[in-house]
């Protein structure tokens, strides 16, 4: 894991990702780098986002963590794994079985880092600090804060 790894923020990731999908009918984010003072998701997009749909996806997002979603896994075939997820970034394709890891009903996603077994020990607000666009990527820059 990274030196500064937050399970709260690597959660929160997974829920800002499933809101932008939900929001937009895009892809969730191809890169992405997650650390404890502040991370970024990159989104093939086609534009910046508006101050209103900033202001959307933060009042989404904290909804979602205010629900108390369960964090659980499972570990699911390759092959009902490609039905239904993008197997494109899996580090090894010779794997047999992936880990699933489910945000309530909210969102499910392959994934190895680690979480919070509820959103309720996410404590803090999710913030975007900054977005930006070039060459068809989307970087959005959040935090989590008091």
């Amino acid at each position: 894991m990274a030196k500064d790894y937050y399970a709260p923020m690597h959660t929160t990731e997974h829920i800002l990702n499933r809101t932008m999908v939900r929001k937009f009918n895009c892809d969730r984010s191809f890169s992405n780098h997650i650390e404890r003072k502040k991370s970024k998701c990159d989104y093939v997009f086609s534009r910046d986002l508006t101050e209103d749909e900033i202001t959307d996806i933060e009042y989404k997002v904290n909804k979602e963590i205010a629900k108390n979603h369960s964090v659980t896994e499972d570990f699911i075939t390759i092959e009902e794994a490609s039905r239904k997820f993008n197997l494109n970034r899996l580090p090894d394709p010779d794997i047999e079985k992936v880990r699933v890891v489910h945000i309530g009903n909210y969102d499910s996603c392959l994934c190895i880092g680690e979480h919070v077994p509820n959103t309720k020990f996410i404590e803090e607000k999710f913030k975007i600090i900054s977005t930006s666009f070039d060459n068809n990527v989307l970087r959005i820059r959040f935090k989590l804060r008091n």
